[in-house]
This record gives structure tokens, sequence and C-alpha cells, in this order.
């Protein structure tokens, strides 16, 4: 069930509503573009090329790619001695780390290998016989 507006009694000392603008369509940059498209249109001229936009934005992409680049390679130009200084510690850090945990590895290996040497026979018999 709908209403019925009330303006169209015909009531003359009623406002009204217009109908509202578009703020896009009605702005000049769209109007200028619209009108140059339908010129190409017309022409057939862009039939094969891409569309304007897609031109536009892929000009966009790539400049901002190419500005993030050059953003991170001032960054890295620009780091200080105390954070290069920073990096290599790290670095030598995490070699001693693997190193030690080598280290620790080979130990427990030894440490298995002197338990089972003060095994009982039949239990070294039977580790072989897992083992094949």
């Amino acid at each position: 069930i709908l209403t019925h507006p009330d303006y169209i009694d015909g009531n003359p000392d009623l406002i009204k509503p217009k109908k509202l603008l578009n703020p896009v369509k009605a702005s000049k940059s769209h109007q200028e573009l619209h009108r140059e498209l339908l010129m190409n249109h017309k022409r057939g001229l862009g039939m094969e090329s891409k569309p304007e936009l897609q031109r536009v934005l892929e000009h966009r992409r790539r400049n901002q790619l190419i500005r993030q680049k050059k953003e991170e390679e001032e960054a890295k130009k620009l780091q200080s001695p105390f954070e290069k200084e920073l990096l290599k510690r790290q670095q030598r850090l995490d070699q001693v780390e693997l190193n030690n945990s080598d280290s620790s590895f080979l130990q427990l290996e030894k440490e298995q290998e002197k338990q089972e040497d003060h095994a009982p026979e039949f239990i070294k018999v039977k580790e072989n016989l897992r083992r094949t």
C-alpha cells in the first residue's frame, strides 16, 4: 500500500520538491570529460586503445610504485652508523645461537651414545631390530 504525496492535489500554496542535482555530474571536470569521451566515440578514436580512466589509473599506480621504491632506497641510505652496528651485532648473535644449537644437538647425540654404551646387550639388539 503506497500513500500518494500531498502535492498532487494541485494546491498552489504548497512548494513542490525538486530533484536533487548529482554533485559529480554537475562538476565542470566531469562534464568536460564526458564531452571529450562523446567526441572521441563519434570520431571512432580510442576504440582499440585503453579507456582514459584505465590509463590514468595505471599511470598513478606506476608513479606510486616508483615513489615507494625511492622512499625505501632513501630509508636504506639514511640508516645511521648506530643502526648499522646494531644490525651487525644482531647477525652475529643469530650466528652464535645457531652454532650453540648445533653444538647442543651434538652434545645430546653424544649423551645418547654414552647411555647406549651402558645399556645391556639385549637393549642394543632390540634397538638394532627396530631400525631394520
